[in-house]
């Protein structure tokens, strides 16, 4: 990852013989491909202010986030790969970075879900569907196994074989946005439903990244679309980002088991490292393995259950470099917020501009559903009423999420 200095440094040496570079320092050319048939490509978003996201239709993923620091600098706050063999090669150098993750982000116990039969248009024969679906001797419910990716769970849809790795279509794009698409076929992955799917990045004038996804169904199924960028807001991608001071706007958070599956408890955060109702340095807490929930994460990796109540407008996380005054807001109509502090990060992989990125070097913020909600959320588990993760027929699916930047 490109530091502000080096970032303008950069652009300054080459954009004279090859302006076809970003401010990031990336080149398009390196984004030119075919995958299954489909056509990869770079596109950037910019506003007058100096911000710059490059995003590729390989995953709807975010490639570079470009803002300007206190002393008005370019810098680049994500971590990424800068060519698409990279992205492509899930063997070799498998990641989420900056994607657009479907259908279902975050973790499913036991890789299954259980729906009601008689709330469902079942659109097959079930015979069809007999590798992925089981019907309870009752015959009231259908039970869908899904691709298992992750001891024995289903992780961000199935992972490799999910929405982060398929090649969106590009349905629309100005200078300021561009609009991904995706159609899921009914079975996909195990899941039900013929879903169409799409994830809106739109480039504000205020410096924000906004993001609306939407999806429909054709049969009741499960939706919990979400952004998974990493960000370093220092600028350094090749230390880490435990100086950066963080906000969740959160009381509670939902433990979870070694295998990162909630328990179902709903826990208040006071009196423990998983409080960050008042801001501070995420370094300050996330070495305290005394705690049993980042012992067994090593780090944060966890939902909070946020304050918000649903409102778009109010404040639901935030993040702060000291060094550089760089500030970010995030906004979510979500009840929930996964964090993750790049506990696995640290692989001696080089990634963007040939940077090795250290453990803990950035921290996502995922809006979303709580992780196992079609689970808990179909048990009445007290306290996940706010957390219905089913889309039926005739229904629209609709989350936002906002990346808001500025400087102190």
């Amino acid at each position: 990852m490109l530091g502000a200095g080096v970032v303008t440094a950069l652009f300054s040496a080459c954009a004279g013989k090859d302006a076809q570079l970003t401010v990031s320092g990336l080149n398009p050319a390196a984004f030119d491909s075919t995958i299954n048939g489909k056509k990869t490509e770079l596109i950037t978003l910019k506003n007058n202010n100096g911000m710059e996201v490059c995003l590729t239709n390989y995953g709807g993923r975010v490639v570079s986030l470009v803002v300007p620091d206190k002393n008005g600098t370019p810098t680049d706050v994500v971590c990424s790969y800068d060519n698409i063999a990279q992205y492509a090669d899930t063997l070799n150098t498998p990641s989420d970075y900056g994607s657009t993750v479907g259908r279902y982000a975050n973790r499913i116990k036991d890789g299954k879900i259980t729906i009601l039969k008689s709330d469902t248009t079942v659109s097959k024969d079930i015979k069809e569907l007999k590798e992925h679906v089981t019907i309870v001797e009752n015959h009231n419910y259908i039970t869908y196994n899904l691709r298992k990716n992750d001891n024995g769970n289903c992780l961000h849809g199935g992972g490799n074989t999910g929405w982060m790795n398929k090649v969106y279509d590009i349905t629309a794009k100005t200078d300021t946005s561009v609009t991904f698409a995706i159609t899921a076929p009914d079975g996909e992955n195990g899941f039900p439903g013929n879903v169409k799917a799409t994830a809106t990045y739109t480039v504000t004038s205020d410096n924000a990244l906004d993001i609306v996804f939407e999806a429909t169904t054709d049969k009741r199924t499960v939706i919990n679309m979400t952004n998974h960028s990493y960000f370093n807001l220092t600028g350094d991608l090749s230390k880490a980002g435990t100086s950066q001071i963080m906000y969740i706007n959160a009381d509670y958070f939902t433990p979870a088991d070694s295998l990162y599956i909630p328990t179902g408890e709903i826990r208040s955060v006071y009196g423990t490292p998983m409080d960050f109702t008042k801001k501070h340095a995420i370094g300050e807490t996330i070495g305290n393995t005394f705690f049993d929930q980042i012992k067994n994460a090593g780090g944060y990796d966890h939902n909070w259950v946020l304050n918000t109540k649903g409102d778009d407008k109010v404040v639901a996380a935030s993040l702060y470099a000291p060094n550089n005054g760089i500030f970010m807001q995030v906004y979510t109509n979500e009840p929930g917020m996964q964090v993750y502090t790049g506990n696995f990060q640290g692989t001696g992989i080089a990634c963007k501009h040939g940077v090795k990125y250290p453990k803990h070097v950035s921290v996502c913020f995922e809006s979303q559903k709580f992780p196992d909600s079609p689970t808990k959320y179909n048990a009445k588990t007290k306290g996940w009423e706010v957390s219905n993760p089913f889309l039926n027929p005739g229904e629209k699916y609709h989350s936002h999420l906002v990346y808001k930047f500025s400087v102190k």
